[in-house]
């Protein structure tokens, strides 16, 4: 079921299989008729996490990438929109030769000659072929949504061969009057069972650690070994949970599924940062300014980049969530005085904030007041995508005196102080896919100062994934940057503004970025943004930028 999961299993399955020396690359399934995520509101399903092709899919795919070091393509997400839409095209062009076009077999074939095409392409830089392809099929057992795509796989392990296929299946063992219970479990498999499949490893998530006797029971009722029942219990941190599976031999158990030749896994450098996470004195306390609070798997990237940051700079992250509405004024509002009181103590206490991306008008003003706020009290600040452009609106409004300037999202009417405006080349009707998406380069502008330079590694262009339709006014850029503010990071073209800072020795750390870093972050290797964040918070940054800077001009 949702949230239970999944996505972590499958991609600590992986980085079990990684450290034995294998290429593994992923495949997520999403029963949904949307042929992608790119227009489902945060609300209804978290965040939608960009590759490098512009493809907006399921949050899953993020954590496919942080956790195995892959890059993935829009065609490793598989939805039900995808595939009628590439089926019915075939048969608008008369592909089926005059057949009736049915579910069984045509959808289905699609299915599977779509997993098999996807399963051979590189995904780890190395341009080899991948060894094992993990398939996460999402939704519950039993849903109408998702029959089809189990049909599918029930002849796709004849299609390849039940030496190369192995199901894994994650089920719930709640704890009910003290009691750990297994009938989810069993009336899962029964129902795989039921249209031709069974799992030969089982995943028991479960707040507590499984005990023997409910190990026992599951392998007699659904039909697999001992050995081959996984304890997932809840863990301080997720990155423990490729270890607990090579605690559990996994590794021997796929290893005989699979006839893979394969050594012990090594995991060294994994658990050692898994460890250290849990021994931590030290905290940093972060205040995120968003819309979207009510589900926090909406900013799942920003608070991995967050986490991943920390944890380089040996910190607990602390979190804190203030709505940005609750920094606005009370006055013909549905939030309270109290709540906004709340909110700029949050703010005010906070040993650095982040404003993230998001779209529509709720909010706005409330992110202009935090990015004027750690302006003006020498806050560190991080803004992304629509937090970047606030930064641009209160220069403009506070310090160039602009009283209506704003985004042309929000008011078509702020000219001739419209310093955020729509993009000439975006399609106004159609919603899906027609944002700048995916990987573009941001140049570093030459003999600009930049922080972000800095710690970037001292490159001069960095390719990072975009997901926005509105920019920078180019024609305002020479105002905006007599206010100190500066544009350090432009696109190929020299017009399109991506990274604006104030230099250091105005403020400890005042960036934004049009782009969306947080979408590269990785365990062993955080986002540079949100590592000078962090670092700032902590009072690491200056140190380590003159480092830095001192080894790059060597």
């Amino acid at each position: 079921m949702s949230g239970l999961g999944k996505g972590i299993t499958i991609s600590s399955i992986g980085r079990v299989l990684q450290g034995c020396g294998l290429r593994v690359t992923s495949i997520k399934i999403d029963p949904y008729l949307n042929v992608d995520a790119g227009t489902m509101s945060p609300f209804e399903h978290g965040e939608v996490f960009v590759l490098n092709d512009g493809g907006e899919t399921d949050l899953d795919l993020g954590n496919y990438e942080r956790f195995l070091n892959v890059t993935l393509t829009s065609d490793h997400n598989i939805t039900t929109g995808k595939i009628y839409r590439k089926t019915i095209a075939q048969e608008r062009r008369g592909d089926f030769l005059g057949k009736t076009v049915q579910v069984v077999p045509h959808i289905t074939d699609e299915i599977q000659n779509w997993i098999k095409r996807v399963a051979s392409i590189p995904v780890d830089g190395s341009g080899l072929e991948p060894d094992i392809c993990l398939i996460e099929v999402g939704g519950t057992v039993g849903d109408i949504e998702s029959m089809v795509f189990l049909e599918a796989l029930r002849q796709f392990q004849f299609r390849v061969g039940v030496e190369n296929f192995c199901l894994c299946f994650v089920s719930l063992c709640p704890i009910v009057g003290g009691e750990q219970k297994t009938k989810p479990t069993q009336n899962g498999v029964k129902e795989l069972r039921s249209v031709g499949l069974s799992p030969s490893v089982i995943f028991c998530r479960s707040s507590e650690a499984l005990d023997a006797k409910c190990r026992t029971k599951i392998s007699n009722f659904c039909h697999v070994g001992e050995d081959c029942v996984m304890s997932l219990p809840d863990v301080n941190n997720i990155y423990h949970v490729p270890g607990m599976l090579v605690h559990q031999k996994l590794h021997s158990i796929l290893r005989k599924e699979l006839n893979l030749k394969i050594d012990e896994p090594d995991l060294r450098e994994w658990q050692e940062v898994a460890d250290s996470i849990d021994n931590f004195t030290k905290t940093v306390q972060i205040c995120i300014v968003g819309k979207y609070n009510g589900l926090q798997d909406s900013y799942l990237s920003i608070l991995k980049a967050l986490k991943h940051s920390a944890t380089s700079c040996s910190r607990e992250l602390n979190l804190v969530w203030v709505d940005a509405t609750h920094l606005e004024d009370t006055e013909g509002s549905e939030h309270t005085a109290q709540q906004k009181d709340d909110a700029w103590k949050s703010l005010r206490e906070a040993d650095g904030v982040l404003v993230p991306g998001g779209f529509g008008n709720r909010g706005f003003l409330g992110k202009v007041l935090a990015a004027k706020y750690c302006r003006t009290n020498q806050k560190p600040y991080l803004g992304v995508c629509l937090g970047f452009q606030a930064m641009v609106v209160e220069i403009a409004r506070n310090v160039l005196n602009f009283s209506n300037a704003n985004s042309t999202e929000f008011d078509e009417g702020c000219v001739p102080h419209d310093v955020v405006i729509f993009m000439p080349e975006i399609d106004k009707e159609n919603m899906g896919g027609t944002m700048r998406l995916g990987e573009r380069n941001t140049i570093f502008v030459e003999g600009e100062a930049s922080m972000l330079k800095i710690l970037y590694g001292g490159v001069n262009s960095v390719g990072e994934r975009h997901r926005h339709r509105y920019e920078v006014n180019p024609e305002k850029i020479e105002e905006i940057q007599s206010t100190g503010l500066k544009f350090v990071g432009k696109d190929e073209t020299g017009t399109r503004m991506e990274i604006a800072e104030l230099p250091q020795s105005q403020h400890p750390y005042y960036v934004g970025c049009q782009y969306h870093p947080e979408f590269k972050t990785q365990l062993l290797k955080p986002s540079p943004p949100f590592l000078g964040l962090i670092m700032a918070s902590c009072g690491m940054l200056e140190s380590y930028l003159e480092k830095e800077s001192a080894a790059q001009n060597m």
